[in-house]
């Protein structure tokens, strides 16, 4: 028996699809039979490039199409509003059902074919549980791949969750029993299991001898979001194989594809239960079907915004006090950067706060302008940090430009935005309320 990842390259962005769409949809004066037909066109050729599959898609836009022409909308509502509630609702209900973790103990097995990001969405999974008040570890069972013992027990100590592996060990079943005893203390105990480029014969085999010995309430299949619609035959063969509990879909937030992933699982009626949405450790969430589809037609979410905030400020080692600005200094525009830094992609938070449609080179830019503004103030002195007036004096430009391996227009570039946002925090600074809004946004 064989099962290939059958990878493909990304398609279009699908938020970005939809909301030209909706644009196009919304700029109409009319809204008849023709206008909603040729919305669906458009719609129709962005989940398809979406790698959605097409009967869903045809499926999908005959919903909208019956529901738009053969219903009135409520009174007060604009026609095009209610249209983009039905492919609201729609979208919502082509990706499945949001998830909602039990925090309570358990032991959760994870498996996935090479390339899913299986190793670091355990270490994730046991951050996220940790960082909720159940204590977590992980176990390595991955004896097929020479780096996984080496890669899992680096992110356990960077997540600060309980580990256990053997080095060189190659039965799972003897890992497994020792993992359990060595982390019989854990409320939530989740075990990585070995990955092949195809689900055969030999990993059915092991991944049963280790459910067997490691007797989970949770199997969660890990999935890539860049394979696209095939996520759904994976999950079928997973499923009748050693029976799921559901997936994560990981690397959400640089696939284009994704989906096409998340409507195929639901398709072949595989629950979603968390989605990864970047590198860093905090980077996964339940799954919210409503939050999904309302980030990718554009809509805020603060919620999720002032939680990364928050998980921010807790990875970057920011004090409180820290976060108290009397003044803005070089010193104090370093935590900000600090902060901004453990928020993840900027992509994300341009997403959250409901502009997902940024200039994709000034996202870029500015990520890169981020790394580098925080290692020139690396360079400066303590007193240059709190007194930005001393950089006016002859040398000491070249010299931190030096020091920070960067030219010293770059420097200049720096001292300029400063200068930007240290004029419009001087003419706040009267507002009473100013201070506390500020910090709380950073």
């Amino acid at each position: 028996m064989g099962y290939s990842l059958g990878r493909k390259t990304d398609g279009m962005d699908l938020g970005e699809g939809l909301r030209k769409a909706l644009a196009t949809l919304t700029r109409s004066t009319i809204i008849d039979a023709k206008t909603i037909r040729e919305f669906n066109k458009e719609l129709q050729k962005t989940l398809i490039s979406a790698d959605v599959e097409v009967e869903l898609v045809l499926r999908f836009t005959r919903v909208i199409e019956e529901k738009a022409l053969k219903s009135k909308p409520p009174a007060g509502l604009a026609p095009t509003d209610y249209i983009t509630n039905i492919v609201y609702d729609e979208l919502v209900r082509l990706m499945g059902q949001s998830y909602v973790p039990k925090l309570q103990k358990g032991r959760v097995l994870l498996m996935g074919l090479y390339g899913s990001g299986k190793t670091t969405t355990a270490a994730k999974l046991a951050k996220f549980y940790q960082d909720r008040g159940m204590s977590a570890g992980v176990i390595c069972c991955d004896v097929s791949r020479p780096a996984a013992y080496a890669q899992l027990e680096t992110l356990a100590k960077q997540a600060n969750v309980g580990f256990f592996g053997i080095d060189g060990e190659r039965d799972p079943v003897k890992i497994v029993k020792k993992g359990l005893a060595a982390l019989k203390d854990k409320n939530v105990v989740i075990c990585d299991t070995s990955g092949r480029s195809a689900l055969d014969d030999a990993l059915i085999e092991e991944l049963k001898r280790v459910a067997d010995a490691f007797e989970p309430e949770e199997r969660i299949l890990v999935i890539s979001a860049d394979i696209g619609q095939v996520a759904g035959r994976q999950a079928k063969a997973f499923d009748e194989a050693v029976k799921i509990s559901g997936v994560v879909v990981t690397k959400m937030d640089g696939s284009g594809r994704g989906g096409g992933a998340l409507s195929a699982t639901n398709a072949a009626n595989a629950k979603v239960m968390f989605i990864g949405m970047g590198e860093k450790l905090a980077n996964i969430e339940p799954y919210d079907s409503e939050k999904f589809i309302g980030g990718l037609l554009g809509m805020p979410d603060i919620a999720s915004l002032v939680s990364h905030v928050q998980n921010a400020i807790k990875e970057a080692n920011i004090k409180p006090e820290e976060m108290e600005l009397d003044d803005l200094s070089y010193d104090s525009f370093y935590t900000q950067l600090k902060a901004m830094g453990s928020m993840g992609p900027l992509k994300n938070i341009f997403g959250m706060m409901g502009m997902p449609d940024a200039p994709k080179e000034v996202m870029e830019q500015s990520e890169d302008k981020l790394r580098k503004y925080k290692v020139i103030i690396a360079s400066m002195t303590r007193d240059e940090r709190k007194n930005g007036r001393l950089l006016h004096e002859p040398g000491r430009i070249g010299r931190i430009a030096k020091g920070a391996g960067v030219s010293e227009r770059d420097v200049h570039a720096l001292v300029s935005d400063f200068n930007k946002m240290k004029k419009m925090f001087d003419s706040m600074k009267n507002d009473r309320n100013f201070k506390k809004r500020f910090a709380k946004f950073m």
